[in-house]
Order: C-alpha cells, then structure tokens, then sequence
C-alpha cells in the first residue's frame, strides 16, 4: 500500500479508504490510486475496482427503439448497452424497447410504460402530438428524455443526439448529382413524414438539386412505413410506371426492401441508389454495384454521446446538456467497406 501511495502521490489512508471503502474518495483521486496499483502489479487492484463501483451512483436508463428485427436497431440497442455499462463513476442499467408498430398513440404508450420504470429516457419516434404528450408527462416526473436519430417538435425533450439530417440530404444531393450521367426522375422514398430527420433529408436532397442540378425531375416522396415489403413493390411499381427513372434516394427505412428489388428486378437503365446504414445488405450491396452509396449513422459514438448527456441531465445540473449533438456522418463507397 504504501508502494501504490507513492506511485500515485497520496497518502496511504487515501490507498486504505480505496481498497477498504472506509470513507468517500472523489472519483478522480480514487481512479488515480487504481491506475498506480495496476502500474506496480499490486495484487488487489481488481478488488479496489469493484469496491469502487460498487459506491458510484446507479442509473436506469431506457431506450425506445423501433423494429426489433432490423439490423441497424439491434446495433443500435448493443452500443448503448456497451457504452453504459463502460461508464466508470455511475452504474448503470440498461432497459431497451422495441416497437414494431410505428402508430403515434403505440409509441406514446411506449415512451409512458417506460418512463415510468427508468430515470431518464431516450427515444426514436415521430413527431406528433401524442409523443409530445408523452415527452410532456415523462419529463414532468422529473425524468429527462433525449431524442435519437430524428428529432421532435416540444421544447420538453432535453436534447437530440444525431447526425445533421439536412447536412446529410445536401451530401446526397451533391453526390447523386455527380455520380448521376443522365437527366431523368429521380424516387425518394421515407418511413414516414412524421420523422423530422427523414423531411429534413428530403428538404436538403431536394434543395440541393433545386440549386445545383436542376434538369433532374424529383417525384414526389413515396412513404413506406418502415416496411421492406412495402418498399420492395414500391420499387418495383416505381420502375414499371417511370421509365425515365435515372436514380432513387432513400431519406429513411426501407433500404432493405429497396436493394432486394433491385436484385430482383436488375433490367433496364442502370440507376444512382444512395441508402442509409452500413448493414451486411447494404454493404453486399454496395460490392455488387447494386447501391452507390451508404450513408452511416456512427453508432458507436452516437450511443457514447446519447449515454453521457442522459447521466448529464440527471446529475442535477453539474454539467450543461447541449441541446443538439450530431457526431460526424460517415459515407461508404464500394472501395471503402
């Protein structure tokens, strides 16, 4: 012990407190004691470890997801439990919902049931007042809800956490643009137009195309509900019924759905397809030139920043949450996957 106190530059009472959990030790004195004892090979080292995690503060935090079958949610969920569960100084449990059922009053009930049982709560929904209800009864408990991915109109959820949706339609934009050699219409397909991030993609796809192409022909937005079937006919409809179709931008879900037309239905004009999500269908996808490109959300740094602003909210007002937290979005070519 007293080898550990000198390697760390406190005392050997400070070392006892550590090991032996006799008095409080702030965090960081406590994590430097830990860093010199496993520096020197001092044999209890794991022990002052668990003893320390064992006073830190315990959080539940819930997440209400959607699709419980789609790949991109279950990364989703697992990269929340992963950055939870990495947290040093709070102990934190984690409980996921997933709802298939993507109707305002479902998810409303959802994000209710939850909220009861968690201290903080984050969500992915569609704007509507329902879910602004929701928000409202949760947060009046006390309990502070985060928006992931797509954002929603009250002022009651505590901050979004995603990328820059607008930013993201823009990109696409210009590089449907240039990577599109011949003038024709082009599809755009939603999960629904109640997901502000998914409108945001279209308003920036279709504003950059207004100003910087503007011989390309956008169709209206077809909405497919989430549902890889319903987007599966949609493409199919979509290139029997417009045969100067040149490309299809996908704002939202459904890019499962989408890429299974194509291989299904690979006649015809060669089209420009941007997608959302590196997936192993998506990035199949894009080694087969059936898709151009994938834009990814980056989930891992996503989960990280979702959990450290719900642990912020909930410390009393110690650290500010920002309102908006959008990491980086990431592009996949087929030479870079």
């Amino acid at each position: 012990m007293s080898a550990v106190a000198k390697v760390a530059g406190v005392s050997v009472a400070t070392v006892d407190r550590v090991l032996n959990s006799r008095l409080p030790v702030r965090n960081g004195t406590a994590e430097r004691v830990i860093i010199a004892a496993q520096k020197i090979g001092y044999h209890a080292t794991e022990l002052m470890r668990q003893r320390l995690r064992e006073q830190a503060p315990f959080r539940r935090l819930g997440f209400c997801l959607q699709k419980a079958a789609d790949p991109f949610y279950q990364g989703l969920g697992a990269a929340l439990q992963q950055a939870a569960a990495a947290q040093r100084d709070v102990r934190c449990a984690t409980q996921l919902e997933f709802v298939d059922e993507l109707a305002p009053a479902t998810i409303a009930a959802r994000i209710r049931a939850l909220g009861q049982q968690v201290d903080a709560l984050a969500v992915v929904a569609l704007d509507h007042p329902h879910v602004h209800e929701a928000i409202r009864e949760v947060s009046e408990m006390g309990k502070p809800v985060i928006t992931l991915l797509s954002d929603v109109g009250t002022p009651l959820r505590s901050a979004y956490v995603g990328t820059d949706n607008r930013k993201v339609g823009r990109t696409s934009g210009l590089l449907f643009a240039r990577m599109t050699r011949q003038e024709g219409e082009v599809g755009i397909f939603v999960g629904s137009h109640r997901y502000l991030g998914q409108e945001a993609r279209e308003i920036g796809f279709r504003s950059y195309l207004r100003e910087q192409a503007p011989a390309f022909r956008l169709l209206d937005a077809y909405s497919n509900l989430e549902d890889q079937n319903l987007a599966y006919e949609a493409v199919l409809d979509l290139r029997a019924s417009h045969p100067d179709l040149v490309g299809i931008y996908v704002a939202g879900g459904g890019s499962t759905g989408v890429i299974r037309a194509l291989r299904d239905e690979p006649g015809g004009r060669r089209l420009t397809v941007i997608v959302n999500e590196l997936t192993a269908e998506s990035r199949a996808a894009l080694i087969d030139d059936v898709v151009d490109v994938v834009i990814n959300t980056p989930v891992p740094a996503l989960a990280a920043a979702a959990i450290g602003i719900m642990l912020d909210a909930l410390d009393g007002g110690a650290t500010p949450v920002p309102a908006l937290t959008m990491p980086p979005f990431e592009l996949y070519f087929a030479e870079n996957v």
